[in-house]
């Protein structure tokens, strides 16, 4: 017997019987990071072959996780990934760039969906029905698979980055704020790919902190 989703497809269904087939499940990550873009996904997934054990992307496994994001691309009736820079992000601020990257991952999308289910909050100047659930990706198995395409994709794009700036550990802090991340930017300052006006990368926060040792 196949395991049930995690997370229910009870809004989808509702819509279902509303006669509304394609829903766009729209999530962001990378909100919260030091360094690297914040990514969206928009996921359109096929009501009548959806992926078993959908979640939270947070809630997952690595494994799991990226098992599930293959998954979804081979399933799904349609997928799109949108990264705004941490130069971007620098010149708008987190809110704008999230809500540009979510906007812009559905227009990316090869299928225009009928209705969109958004993760946290609305997106403005959509011309597509919406509906902003907070904690969605635990709600909605077409946010939840958003959540889990676009979380893979950053971490992927985070660990490249590490080759680059070993010096951060992205590979394993995929550019948020950890203990070793904060003492490396103590020790080395920022990258090119840090968020320059984030609270713990400003100068002025590195003046003030007393260097770390780094293990």
């Amino acid at each position: 017997m196949k395991k049930p989703n995690l997370c229910t497809n009870k809004i989808e269904l509702e819509l279902s019987d509303q006669g509304i087939k394609l829903i766009a499940g729209v999530d962001e990550v990378g909100r919260g990071a030091l360094a690297g873009p914040v990514l969206a996904a928009a996921v359109i997934l096929d009501l009548d072959n959806i992926p078993n054990g959908l979640n939270d992307s947070k809630k997952l496994s690595v494994k799991v996780r990226n098992q599930l994001a293959s998954e979804i691309k081979d399933k799904a009736l349609a997928f799109s990934i949108v990264g705004i820079s941490a130069l971007e992000i620098d010149q708008t601020d987190i809110h704008q760039a999230s809500l540009k990257a979510m906007f812009k991952a559905i227009e990316g999308l090869k299928i225009t969906p009928e209705y969109i289910l958004v993760d946290g909050f609305s997106i403005p100047k959509l011309k597509i029905a919406q509906r902003a659930i907070i904690k969605g990706d635990s709600l909605s198995v077409s946010i939840a698979a958003a959540s889990i395409v676009a979380k893979v994709a950053r971490d992927e794009i985070m660990q490249g980055y590490d080759l680059t700036w070993p010096s951060y550990g992205f590979a394993k802090n995929v550019g948020y704020g950890t203990a070793k991340h904060l003492a490396s930017l103590r020790k080395h300052g920022a990258s090119s790919i840090h968020r320059k006006t984030f609270h713990g990368v400003l100068e002025d926060d590195l003046q003030e902190l007393l260097p770390l040792e780094i293990d």
